[in-house]
């Protein structure tokens, strides 16, 4: 019976340091992930920042501002409806 209980915590110490070390491994490449994303976030405002200094440089509208001018929405109301007479044989519905 010791034999079985050692057996078996002997089982479940070796299970706990593989799933640890896995846990370890996936933290590592959560990290790298994270660290790679900073890195793009830092390189695309760098981009934009060189593209509106560019058109700036050059006379041109820069489409990246932060004041967009949003176009009315249209209300369904105010749409003109087209009359078109009903040819023989067509259902109306009401």
């Amino acid at each position: 019976m010791k034999e079985k209980k050692q057996h078996t915590r002997d089982s479940h110490q070796e299970c706990h340091h593989k799933w640890q070390a896995r846990i370890q491994v996936a933290e590592d490449t959560i990290q790298e992930q994270h660290l790679v994303i900073e890195a793009l976030v830092e390189e695309k405002a760098s981009l934009l920042q060189t593209i509106q200094c560019l058109q700036e440089d050059n006379g041109a509208p820069a489409p990246l501002d932060d004041e967009w001018e949003e176009e009315p929405e249209e209300d369904p109301e105010e749409e003109v409806l087209e009359d078109n007479p009903l040819g023989e044989g067509e259902i109306v519905e009401k």
